[in-house]
């Protein structure tokens, strides 16, 4: 199934996009490489080279959902994902000045293939941030960054407007606007210590072991546990 928003943009865009917010809203249309952005515009920090708009969307006081389409372009197989808030008027475009607030954890996404693929994430109750409080009206600004397998990043933005839980101009959530795509999988984030802080020191490479960590990163492929999330035949982050 595609959002709307996918279905309005040519084959010839689609070749050039990556991640599309399609719920609570967008910031802007970034799937856009061109003389000014010659390697695409998602690729600018904080939100794909689009400035702040005007055209907000309400969001509850509480938190909400976030969907999104990540993988229209190659190399996403695997991806890292982050969901972050910025508030404030501090920016250079005179929105958030960073988006330095997780409201997330960060997981990563198991694609069906390294090429482009069409399916939608949904985060059904995505929290403000901790220790943060925002009161109706306020403004602020969601970012989902995605990392690619070759750890660049990719940046897409939707501005909101709190709003107080049940007001009607928040859009309303359903399986229409967010749900999670079955040929999707999702994996949790840990970490192994493997060289204690300061004992990299003291190593010499003259010192090392074939088996030394430092000299063997690549072999690490127990960095990250997979879980997938299964609800009703549905993939489902909560």
């Amino acid at each position: 199934m595609l959002c709307s928003v996918l279905l309005a943009v040519t084959a010839s865009t689609l070749a050039a996009a990556h991640i599309v917010i399609t719920y609570p809203g967008w910031r802007g249309d970034n799937l856009i490489t061109n003389e000014t952005w010659p390697y695409g515009m998602q690729w600018m920090y904080p939100c794909g080279g689009t400035t702040l708009t005007t055209n907000r969307t309400y969001w509850p006081t509480t938190g909400g959902a976030i969907a999104f389409q990540p993988g229209w372009f190659q190399g996403h197989n695997t991806a890292f994902l982050y969901v972050n808030l910025g508030v404030g008027t501090d920016g250079p475009d005179g929105g958030p000045g960073n988006m330095s607030n997780p409201m997330v954890s960060p997981f990563q996404l198991l694609g069906p293939s390294n090429g482009p693929y069409p399916g939608t994430v949904c985060l059904p109750q995505v929290p403000v941030p901790a220790n943060m409080h925002f009161n109706a009206g306020d403004n602020a600004t969601i970012q989902v960054v995605e990392i690619a397998q070759h750890g660049a990043a990719l940046f897409s933005c939707v501005d909101i407007t709190f709003a107080d839980p049940g007001d009607s101009r928040i859009a309303k959530v359903n399986e229409s606007n967010c749900f999670n795509s079955t040929d999707l999988g999702f994996a949790e984030i840990y970490t192994i210590t493997t060289t204690p802080i300061g004992a990299a020191a003291n190593m010499t490479t003259s010192g090392a072991s074939p088996s030394s960590p430092l000299l063997s990163l690549s072999r690490l492929g127990g960095w990250f546990g997979y879980l997938p999330l299964l609800a009703g035949g549905a993939l489902l982050l909560i």
